[in-house]
């Protein structure tokens, strides 16, 4: 389903940093070992302990996460602040659904939201036991692909309507 070796032509001449890759980003969680077993056993990521306060986690690419425990000094996390997982079919996403809603015990996932059509994907999101989101979903297609190759769709200067986000209204879970 990914296309190639994951690669693109970057196009940075014009700018101050000249990066090869978008490598990584970094989530917190409170336990690496309870987070582990969620990442592997649920979500089917790969992980590997690095470091003694953090572990890499992957899944498809050449770009990982960096989670690091952090305790009781974890930041929640809005919804509009998730990591994404792609699956192949609609029925995928609806077996995670239900999945996430009969395991939430078991992995401590505290808020499992409606399955949904929503920007051009089928998916649900779910707040896991670090109150970080993630988004199990669909697409007809290579998503990351689409979006670059449709290229602007609307002008720098038109502005944004935060009041229309709906996911500002879903608050984390205690």
């Amino acid at each position: 389903m990914i296309p190639g070796d994951g690669k693109v032509a970057v196009n940075n001449q014009g700018s101050v940093v000249k990066p090869y890759v978008m490598s990584h980003g970094t989530l917190e969680c409170y336990s690496l070992k309870q987070s582990r077993k969620f990442y592997e056993e649920f979500l089917g990521l790969e992980c590997v302990r690095h470091a003694k306060p953090a572990m890499v986690v992957r899944c498809g690419l050449k770009f990982h996460i960096v989670c690091v425990e952090v305790g009781d000094a974890v930041h929640p996390t809005n919804v509009l602040n998730h990591w994404g997982v792609d699956v192949r079919s609609k029925a995928e996403v609806d077996n995670a659904h239900k999945a996430a809603n009969e395991m939430k015990e078991k992995y401590g996932i505290r808020q499992v939201l409606p399955v949904q059509n929503m920007h051009g994907v089928y998916s649900f999101y779910l707040e896991d036991c670090d109150h970080n989101w993630w988004e199990i979903q669909c697409y007809d297609g290579y998503q990351h692909d689409d979006m670059y190759d449709f290229g602007d769709r609307f002008s720098m200067d038109d502005g944004a309507d935060p009041r229309s986000l709906k996911e500002l209204e879903i608050k984390t879970s205690n």
